[in-house]
């Protein structure tokens, strides 16, 4: 398994030399073969017999991390939807985006994001699952701000980025509290160990971070407000990153720990409160949009919230219902997507108000959101997935019982709020398809003709609409095959349940959809007439204005805060952070009882030593007083050097070259660096710098030798040296135990250190590359 996760992300490195023959042929065509292949492997465990799989990657096994992959019905049900969904996106893109883009970037940045989905449904160890999560956002944030000279594709990225990272970090927190509780990485084992997690008092605070992390990544209210900013994406990434994949990952993260959580009462609660305002909400709100992609995000965020909500319940029958929603939604709102991206594609324009009358024009993609629109809307047809799941919603709903006060409060409330949020889908769902293509075409308001799409733009939401009519004639096809096995895995043991039309016209989730279809009608026909209400609620109102102002304010006060000490002063940042460090240790040791001098065990100090000793302290005060740059850098160089002798004298000849080659190297590059500078000028500065200088260098002087004195002086821990001696060999197979310190002890400081200074190089690279190419401007 480890290779579906990881090939996406090998083969990305290659994209950008395929993406130079892209006039030749599309750069899709080369990567759509990459998530169809992992989709052909998935699809081979869809079966009555299947059985979980596990494996295992050795990583970081010091620390209890490794690639643990685990492939149960839940996590196949997600595997088959990112590569299968994926897949279908790639084509769609091929006739979507135009070859004068920058299809390098958009192809590397999807496989980023599809290698990130795999790894977050396929892990088994929490902080392996949180890396991938945040590499999600990092790719959704290039994905969403891939029209980037666009300020609504800027704003839309960073808004995203910043809410689901801000969720990140929490469910990191919970993550970081469950291992502590549980004792282990691995959710399987923390699912064993459920009894202990449950008794734990940091439980709750454990399960408030977690479910923070999913309400943001899948949108639910009130950080909603990041999925509709997002739709200035290309529509191939709405289609796939907010249809299918990404938005789920809040669902997959609350499905996967409902067997740890699910019997805790404000599990039920919380989880099921958020669902249902959300699905409330969001279709509410879809009513009052005009662009198409926005109706369809605020009906993304409310289909979301039902899922949610039905996870929240808890029950066989809601968590059946919730799974099968997942797959449904993915199929109709997927289709939807495209629909939206091929009318702005022939049209030229996504604002409702300057459609309608497209069905003599696009009569295949009027058809397709027909079955699309339809589907979403719950209408009862016997070949429309949607009306399946969304009558098992309603039935799970009317099986609600709560233990407490609160819990039953809402279990009585709940029906009548999904009915509430159903009859808004209906509306939202049927103004997207007329208000598209019905009524009169206004030419005088598009800036393109319409004429219908190509076939290859078509192909994939064709393809998703047969599954939306044969999952809907052929239920029982995917009940069993692996339907039933994600229902088993979110639950916990096995769940039976047979999805059928007909339950009779006595049946109340039945009613329920009728009641839902007519005042559904009947709103959507008076619809100009009621729609003033939105002047009051919302009116001014807005989650949006909230998340403005506070970002605002941060900015505003950081700005403030960095003027009053960037100040273009290197002697004031230095005096600031060196202060910082002694302040911050001292207070510590102080505390601790850190500070410790004793001067036995102390080998003998010859003449040469002090001899020495004196030469290096002259070079480090005479550098204070040089007047030339290139007297200072030589002088400084004699101190460096002299350390050099100290190594040879103390029998360390391995670092005394390594501290001579450094110090060799470090003098010449001063000697370079220092050439195109000017030469160091007497600074006429007040007596009150002059003090801070002298304490503050005094100060910072003091402190590293009381630390060196009193590290020398404690015995707190046993010498860490007789460690290295004796595993140099074995751990690191080297008889140099320093290089083996360097490279294998210390290999991950190491990588970090060179990870800087490749930073560092980029960084000015592409600074004086920005200057090339504004000279040549």
């Amino acid at each position: 398994m480890i290779f579906t996760v990881l090939i996406p992300l090998l083969l990305a490195c290659f994209v950008p030399f395929i993406s130079k023959f892209k006039h030749q042929i599309h750069t899709g065509v080369f990567v759509f073969f990459i998530p169809l292949v992992i989709f052909l492997y998935f699809i081979q465990f869809i079966g009555l017999g299947f059985e979980p799989i596990r494996h295992t990657y050795s990583w970081i096994p010091s620390l209890g991390v490794n690639f643990d992959f685990y492939l149960d019905g839940l996590s196949l049900l997600f595997a088959l939807l990112i590569s299968g969904i994926g897949a279908l996106v790639v084509l769609y893109s091929i006739y979507y985006l135009d070859r004068s883009e920058r299809l390098g970037h958009f192809y590397v940045y999807l496989l980023m994001f599809m290698s990130a989905m795999l790894g977050v449904v396929l892990s088994d160890n929490v902080f392996v699952l949180y890396t991938f999560w945040e590499l999600t956002s990092i790719s959704s944030f290039l994905l969403i701000g891939y029209w980037h000279f666009k300020e609504k594709s800027r704003y839309g990225a960073l808004k995203s980025m910043i809410i689901t990272i801000f969720g990140g970090l929490s469910m990191f927190g919970g993550f970081s509290l469950l291992t502590v509780i549980s004792g282990t990485t691995s959710i399987q084992s923390m699912i064993a160990n459920v009894d202990v997690i449950l008794d734990s008092p940091y439980m709750p605070l454990a399960l408030g971070f977690i479910l923070l992390g999913a309400f943001t990544k899948s949108a639910q209210f009130p950080f909603h407000i990041w999925l509709p900013d997002a739709m200035e994406a290309p529509t191939p990434v709405s289609a796939y990153l907010h249809s299918a994949t990404m938005v789920k990952a809040g669902l997959y993260l609350v499905a996967r720990f409902s067997p740890v959580f699910g019997t805790y009462e404000w599990f039920f609660i919380i989880v099921s409160i958020v669902g249902i305002i959300t699905l409330c909400w969001a279709s509410y709100m879809a009513v009052h949009q005009t662009d198409l992609k926005a109706i369809l995000a605020f009906s993304t965020i409310s289909q979301l919230g039902m899922i949610m909500a039905m996870l929240g319940f808890g029950t066989k029958a809601a968590i059946f219902a919730a799974v099968f929603h997942i797959l449904n939604h993915a199929t109709f709102k997927g289709s939807l997507f495209m629909v939206a991206g091929t009318v702005d594609h022939e049209t030229g324009t996504r604002d409702i108000r300057k459609l309608g009358g497209l069905l003599t024009f696009m009569p295949i993609t009027a058809t397709l959101a027909l079955f699309g629109t339809f589907s979403m809307a719950g209408i009862p047809l016997p070949f429309l997935n949607g009306f399946y799941s969304k009558e098992l919603f309603f039935e799970s709903t009317l099986d609600l019982q709560g233990a407490g006060a609160i819990a039953s409060v809402l279990a009585d409330i709940i029906p009548y709020l999904a009915v509430f949020g159903s009859i808004f889908t209906f509306v939202y769902s049927l103004y997207f398809l007329f208000g598209t293509f019905g009524g009169k075409t206004q030419f005088d308001k598009l800036p393109v003709k319409p004429h219908e799409a190509p076939i290859g733009m078509l192909a994939s939401p064709i393809i998703l609409v047969l599954g939306v009519i044969l999952i809907g004639l052929f239920p029982s096809a995917v009940n069993g095959t692996f339907i039933a096995h994600a229902a088993e895995a979110v639950y916990g043991e096995e769940v039976v349940k047979d999805i059928e039309f007909w339950h009779g016209w006595d049946a109340p989730a039945f009613q329920m959809s009728l009641v839902v279809v007519g005042i559904g009608t009947v709103l959507t026909a008076t619809r100009t007439r009621w729609n003033r209400v939105y002047r009051f609620l919302p009116g001014k109102l807005s989650v949006n204005k909230v998340y403005d102002g506070i970002m605002d304010k941060l900015d505003t006060y950081s700005r403030k805060i960095t003027t009053f000490y960037m100040t273009g002063s290197l002697r004031l940042y230095m005096a600031i952070i060196l202060s910082t460090i002694v302040i911050v240790t001292v207070s510590f040791m102080l505390a601790t009882g850190g500070f410790t001098i004793d001067f036995g065990n102390l080998a003998s100090v010859t003449i040469i030593d002090l001899a020495v000793a004196l030469v290096i302290t002259a070079a480090a005060i005479g550098t204070i007083f040089a007047k030339k740059n290139v007297a200072a850098i030589l002088i400084a160089g004699v101190a460096g050097y002299g350390v050099s002798l100290l190594f040879v004298i103390y029998r360390a000849p391995d670092l005394a070259l390594t501290q001579l080659v450094v110090e060799t190297v470090s003098v010449a590059l001063f000697l370079l660096c220092f050439y195109h500078l000017p030469d160091l000028k007497k600074q006429h500065e007040p007596l009150h710098t002059k003090t801070t200088n002298t304490i503050v260098s005094v100060g910072f002087g003091a402190m590293m030798t009381l630390i060196g004195i009193s590290a020398h002086s404690s015995d707190w821990f046993g010498t860490i040296s007789d460690y290295f001696v004796e595993t140099s060999k074995p751990l690191g197979g080297g008889n140099n135990i320093v290089n083996v310190i360097l490279v294998d002890m210390r290999g991950l400081d190491t990588l970090f250190e060179i990870t800087v200074l490749g930073i560092a190089v980029l960084a000015i690279y592409t600074l004086i590359k920005l200057k090339t190419d504004k000279g040549g401007k």
